[in-house]
């Protein structure tokens, strides 16, 4: 099943609480390019990814936007 990407964050905070909403729906998903991101918990070079597989996109997507995101 591959990943495809949902969201991209330059916020470590926001990027975390996106994927524990996520997770708490049952979607599991995975946050590329964190530890690479890393410093003061913003990265403003290399974006945080959020990514889940293609079976979920939808679902995941229709979180987001319920959510405001």
């Amino acid at each position: 099943m591959p990943l495809v990407e949902l969201a991209r964050f330059h916020n470590s905070f926001e990027a975390g609480i996106v994927r524990s909403r996520l997770e708490a729906d049952g979607i599991p998903s995975i946050l590329f390019d964190l530890n690479v991101a890393m410093g003061d918990g913003i990265s403003m070079i290399v974006p945080i990814r959020l990514m889940v597989d293609d079976e979920d996109e939808a679902d995941a997507r229709a979180i987001l936007a319920e959510a405001g995101k």
